[in-house]
């Protein structure tokens, strides 16, 4: 066993960890946000397993994520997103993560388009693992246009880890989301990691390691009080019901909810009529919907 320090750095792709991450928290039956710190712990000791090390000379020295964000102004007309954004800024700092964001820009048709952030992260990548030193770079990402970087950091004696997941997932608002890994990245990277193999892997179910990637019950139900706390909360019945969402009476037009968003009830307990007390919050597509569902005893 080797008894040198194994140097980490790790490299988020924002916005494709920010897909993941809603992945397990609307659509995975764990209905649980990835959680940082448990993920950090989990690169830790997979570096000491391909690196045959002890993971306590596996040691994470760097952490950047890169995402393109909105402007505070459109981000305010989009229900709590500055609120979260900052929650979420606040977990990465706690745990060491530097953050880099450009704007999203707009197309003359009204689009919005992430620019330039894989080329800022795979620039930043390079230079820090030069002059930092990184053993093990990992990579949270699955886009072929990392390849480039991936071949320079093999030139410096780097290994590289990717994490990667292959999903396929609706969101709350009803937006069909897909991610693929590119194959030659996976080909290239020293340790291609499948995610979403090792964590719906059976025989590690209740592997530590693998529940600690994601938030915590009473994390999750902390902040979800909270949320509570500072809206208005309204009441009224539940219209009609679906495969995983429903419709809430609210005149003059009914409100879509997500099963996500009920609180402390299973959704197939759920029945048309149930009383129910809830928010409302603003979706993507800018239109109202219900959050924070409690069912009335």
């Amino acid at each position: 066993m080797q008894d040198k320090l194994i140097r980490i750095g790790v490299f988020y792709d924002g916005n494709y960890f920010l897909q993941v991450s809603n992945y397990y928290a609307y659509a995975h039956t764990r209905r649980k946000r990835i959680n940082i710190s448990g993920l950090h712990e989990f690169i830790r000791h997979q570096v000491a397993d391909e690196e045959s090390n002890d993971a306590k000379f596996c040691q994470i020295i760097d952490a950047h994520y890169f995402r393109g964000r909105l402007s505070a102004t459109e981000a305010s007309q989009k229900g709590d997103m500055l609120y979260y954004d900052r929650v979420f800024d606040d977990i990465l700092m706690s745990e060491g993560v530097t953050t880099h964001y450009l704007p999203i820009r707009v197309n003359p048709d009204g689009s919005k388009q992430e620019k330039g952030i894989d080329v800022w992260l795979a620039l930043e990548a390079f230079e820090l693992a030069f002059y930092k030193r990184f053993n093990v770079l990992v990579l949270i990402a699955s886009d072929g246009d990392y390849v480039p970087l991936v071949r320079k950091l093999n030139t410096l004696g780097t290994r590289v880890m990717v994490l990667s997941w292959d999903l396929e997932y609706a969101n709350e608002s009803g937006q069909k989301f897909t991610t693929r890994t590119s194959q030659n990245l996976l080909e290239e990277a020293s340790y291609p990691i499948s995610m979403h193999e090792i964590i719906e892997n059976r025989v590690k179910k209740n592997d530590p390691l693998i529940n600690n990637l994601f938030v915590h019950t009473e994390q999750k139900r902390s902040i979800e009080q909270s949320n509570i706390n500072k809206k208005s909360t309204l009441t009224s019945e539940i219209l009609s019901l679906k495969n995983g969402f429903g419709f809430i009476k609210y005149p003059p037009s009914n409100l879509f909810f997500h099963y996500s968003s009920i609180i402390d009830t299973d959704f197939n307990d759920l029945q048309i009529g149930d009383k129910v007390e809830f928010t409302i919050e603003k979706g993507q597509d800018g239109a109202d919907l219900a959050k924070n569902i409690k069912v009335i005893n």
